[in-house]
This record gives C-alpha cells, structure tokens and sequence, in this order.
C-alpha cells in the first residue's frame, strides 16, 4: 500500500481523497460486481504525475483502478476487485490539446467529455462520430477506450474505429505512445513539420492501440489520445421507417450502410425509443410506447459543401426505389417522435435523467457482435429467457447498431428494473447470467466481457487467455493495473 504521504507529495494533499463518503461511490455501480471500498482517491494533473503514481504502485504492489468518466458506472470495470486499491481519478486532466479540420482529427485527454469536445469540434466544422446518447459524464476516451459502437457505420472503417493514437503509461511504468504518434521525433516535433497523429496501427507492424482499447484499464492509464472526426453537413434530413418485421429493416439499414447512403443510422425498438423521447413519466412513456411500431429504423442523409441538395435529392430517390420494394415507407415521424428530434437528440450527450435510468432507475446491459442472418434467433432466444426468468419482455429495449460499413452489428438488449425491489433485481441478475451463455450458444460474440460472466466469456478460447497473460506479463508484470477484470 502507498504512503498517503508519499501520494501527497506527488500530486498535492488537495488530490488525495481519502473522505468516507466518497469511497463509497466509487466502492459499487449499477452493474452486479461485488462492492470494493477503495483505500483512497488521488487526481492526477499531467502525464508525468500518473507515471510516478504507477511506478509507486510496482514498489509497493498496490492496485490502481484508473476512471475519467463520472457516475453513474454501470460496467463493474470501475469498481476496485480487490482490496487496498486507489482510484486514479483522471478528470482533471481535462485539456482539448487540438482540434483540426483539415486532418478531421482531435486529441484530447482522459477527463474531457463529450459535452465539452462536442461544441469544440463544431466551431472547427468537425464534429465526433458518436456513441448512443452517451451520458453527460462519459469522457471521450473513456468511450474510445471501451469501444462503444458509433451511430455513424458509414465512416468506420475499423471496430477500433474512430480512435486513432493514445500516450499509455504501462503497469510496467514505461511511457509508449501509438500509431503516428510514435515518431519519429515528438508529437510537438511532428506538429512542427505538419505531421498529424491519425493513424493507429504501429510502430512497427502491431496495432498496439488495440491491446489497450477493451483492456478496461488492466495494461495501463492513457495520458491522450487523438480520434477521427468527420466534416459538419451543409444539409441534413432524417427519416424514420417502422415496422412490426425486424428483418425488414435489418435489411434496409444493410443496404443504406453498404451503399454508404446514411450517417447516423440505427434501429430502436418501442421500448428504448420510448424511454429515450418520453416527456413525463409513467403517463407519457406508455402512451408513447403504444404509439410506436415495434421496431423504428433511424437514419440521416447529408449533403456537404458542393451540391448538398442534388446529393440528398439523389439519395432520397434511391431510397425510394428500396422502400417500394420493401414493402416499407420513409416518414418524418412515427408515433409522437419525429426524425428531427431524434437527429438532435443522438447529435449530443443524452439530456438528464440519463435515459437507461428513466424507466425504472437501473439498467443491466447484454450486449455482443453478430452478423445479420444470426440477429432475430438471438432476439427470440433473449424473449425466451427473459419469459422463463420471469421478465417482462415488453419492458426490455433493444438497439441493433450496424458496425463497421454494415459488416456486423451490435445488438444490446437493456434490462430496465428497479434497483429498489430486491425481487425484480434478481430476476434481472440470473436473467443476465442466463442469456449470455444461451446467446452464445447461438452464435453471439462478446467482444467487450464485463462483470461476473467474464469468466464464462473468456474461457471458451484457451489460447488467446495464453497471449493475454503473456502481454500483461510484459506491460503490467506486477499485475498492479485494475486486478480482477478481463480475466486478469
């Protein structure tokens, strides 16, 4: 354990917490970990801070939990899983290092927020390509970091995607830095000479980058990191498509993805369209709920400096050849919500209350990659545990997210239950356990495992667990950084 004295003396007595109150917020989340009172709470304010702290943890073998986004965690990945641990507290390194526009590419560090880069990149006229509705507390590379799936499928090329290069200090206490930023010379060399830090893969021929995103904080902190970023359209229209057939519209959000039509495009079902643009709680949501389609397809077209309405004009033509033959229509709203609100709304953080807790204050997430012919199996093996656990599937949301030019799709169902009736968060608990090992069995891959299934998730390939442990022998050989997640 670290010497609060000899934390104090690296980052101020200001920023080594120790307050009961606050170890207990970081001690639990809404996920079902097991609760972990950490020993303290220290706030690094630069790289050189976070690399001594690390290098303290080697020489007294004390675990780090490194966070920058703000509560509520529903992950279990920020709860400590031993002991003794100190949270390293990344939110205060919070500076937007730089914003380019003609490179599309952003770099930031770990404490800033998405509500913070959003307005930033705009008056560059860039702008991210985002997650769902990240809450207001969600750092950018915290997301980055968990690779969260954007709603933009059309501008990634990579699942890494939109990340680009990061500075890492390794548990090892070494700093490294990846991709482009690697060299040669130092980043401010490279910017001297019109050198950008966008590309991710390297040095050398690994892509390092990935070896830390999913790693939940188990190989080392990040210092920076740059993203992708995309142009500001000259002219948006959103549309949306319901219908009671999903396959329908898996189809569609196929072809609009592979003929790179949309941006933003996605499919929701009534359950989480509804708990997302419900005005007033509970009158509104079941009214608006019963209003909608079972399943809504989301999507925007954009036109951009040269032409913008001949190009959507074009677009809108094309699509309307696609719907006919779908049998479908493209309106500017279904149920109360229309498209334009729902383009608005995914184009920024998610509005308070955060919209996984409206329904009912708690949400426990399953979510993994398929492909699209594996997609409604899945669906109806999820409604068939969720009816044998006891779960109402009306109440479960769904969100299909195509990923990567349309050549796979997460799919996440979110468990809405009251964390306060002991009974429903049971349900949700075996629910949870229950549907990963039966949605695997029909093909899903858990690309991002969390919490107590990880075990379950990992062990079904031996051999990567191998190389896993070799890396983490390598870059964290004291096993300081987060023991007890991904299976370390």
């Amino acid at each position: 354990m670290i010497a609060k004295e000899k934390l104090t003396k690296i980052v101020g007595a200001g920023d080594v917490i120790v307050d009961q109150a606050v170890l207990d917020g970081y001690a639990k989340d809404i996920s079902f970990v097991n609760s972990v009172k950490p020993a303290c709470v220290v706030k690094p304010k630069d790289a050189a801070e976070v690399q001594k702290i690390i290098k303290l943890a080697n020489e007294t073998l004390t675990p780090l939990v490194p966070v920058s986004s703000g509560p509520p965690h529903f992950r279990g990945d920020t709860v400590p899983g031993i002991g003794g641990a100190i949270i390293v507290d990344m939110s205060g390194m919070n500076k937007i290092i730089n914003v380019d526009r003609a490179r599309r590419v952003a770099m930031v560090e770990p404490g800033v927020t998405f509500g913070e880069l959003i307005p930033a990149a705009a008056k560059e006229g860039i702008r991210l390509n985002l997650p769902l509705l990240p809450r207001k507390t969600k750092t950018v590379i915290g997301s980055l970091l968990e690779r969260e799936p954007v709603v933009m499928p059309k501008y990634q090329w990579d699942i890494s995607d939109p990340l680009a290069c990061v500075e890492v200090i390794f548990g090892s206490g070494d700093e490294f830095k990846t991709g482009q930023a690697a060299g040669p010379g130092t980043v401010a060399e490279q910017w001297k000479v019109g050198g950008v830090q966008k590309a991710p893969y390297g040095p050398g021929v690994a892509s390092w980058h990935r070896l830390i995103q999913g790693a939940q904080g188990t190989m080392g902190i990040v210092t920076w990191a740059s993203m992708r970023c995309e142009l500001m359209p000259a002219l948006e229209e959103p549309f949306v498509v319901g219908s009671a057939n999903l396959g329908t519209l898996v189809e569609m959000a196929s072809w609009l993805v592979r003929l790179r039509i949309a941006n933003e495009c996605f499919i929701l079902n009534n359950t989480n369209l509804a708990a997302i643009f419900a005005k007033k709680w509970p009158k509104d949501y079941e009214k608006l709920k019963n209003s909608l389609p079972a399943w809504t397809l989301f999507y925007v077209l954009a036109g951009y400096e040269f032409f913008p309405e001949e190009r959507v004009g074009a677009y809108v033509k094309e699509i309307t050849q696609m719907t006919q033959r779908l049998g479908v229509e493209a309106l500017k709203a279904v149920g109360g919500v229309s498209a334009n609100e729902i383009m608005k709304a995914v184009q920024q953080p998610c509005a308070e209350p955060y919209w996984k807790l409206r329904y009912k204050g708690a949400s426990q997430d399953v979510f993994y990659l398929t492909i699209n012919d594996k997609l409604e199996g899945q669906i109806a093996a999820m409604n068939e545990a969720a009816e044998k656990a006891g779960y109402a599937t009306s109440d479960m949301g769904v969100y299909i997210q195509p990923i990567v030019q349309g050549t796979g799709v997460h799919c996440e169902f979110n468990l809405f239950y009251d964390p306060a009736n002991a009974g429903e968060a049971g349900r949700v608990k075996d629910l949870y356990a229950a549907a990963v090992k039966g949605l695997m069995a029909k093909g899903a891959f858990f690309s991002r495992p969390y919490g107590e299934n990880t075990g379950l998730i990992m062990n079904r390939d031996a051999a990567s667990i191998a190389v896993l442990n070799k890396l983490k022998k390598m870059f964290d050989p004291n096993r300081v950084m987060n023991p007890g997640k991904v299976g370390f």
